[in-house]
């Protein structure tokens, strides 16, 4: 028995989703163009690519592969390209934050633990050579923690504090208060 399975993945990917919703919503779309060095991506790309990225893992989860050699990986991103390089606004781009991360945790709100512990075989000189489908679910999140992590930097460097750090500002002041007052 495990104490992570499909649901667990569910709610924390939800909550990795949510955060850079804020995000998405906290930033003016007048700085969707933003990009901290020339050849880096735009907020908007970055979004963007957020949004689609997990369409890898539905592809190779929901056709059952068991070895990574036999994706097409050329086609596919090519496909996931063609995703990311159409036009959004701001307001577009949410939309589509919301709907693939609703798609997404739904799907993983539905896996079995027998599934979740498949194995499934890496590419030549990977480490480690096989991941169970767990990890790679995982990676999903992780995947998109690594991202945000871009999007709040560039948040600061737009002017913008992240509301993460604005809510635990928020919570010091309160605690704060709550001390002076005994």
């Amino acid at each position: 028995m495990t104490y992570y399975g499909g649901k667990e993945l569910a709610a924390a990917f939800r909550t990795v989703r949510n955060n850079t919703i804020k995000i998405a919503e906290d930033i003016p779309e007048s700085q969707y163009t933003f990009k901290p060095a020339p050849d880096t991506s735009s907020i908007a790309q970055t979004l963007t690519h957020i949004a689609v990225s997990t369409n890898f893992q539905t592809h190779v989860h929901q056709n059952k592969v068991t070895d990574m050699m036999t994706v097409n990986f050329m086609d596919l991103f090519q496909t996931f390209k063609a995703l990311e390089g159409q036009p959004r606004t701001k307001a577009e781009l949410i939309a589509l934050l919301k709907a693939q991360g609703d798609a997404f945790a739904s799907y993983l709100d539905t896996l079995p633990e027998s599934l979740l512990a498949e194995t499934v075989t890496m590419p030549p000189g990977a480490q480690p050579p096989v991941k169970t489908r767990f990890e790679m679910l995982l990676s999903a999140k992780e995947h998109e923690m690594h991202h945000r992590g871009q999007l709040m930097t560039m948040q600061r460097m737009i002017g913008v504090v992240p509301h993460v750090t604005r809510e635990a500002q928020e919570r010091m002041a309160r605690m704060a208060a709550a001390a002076a007052q005994k």
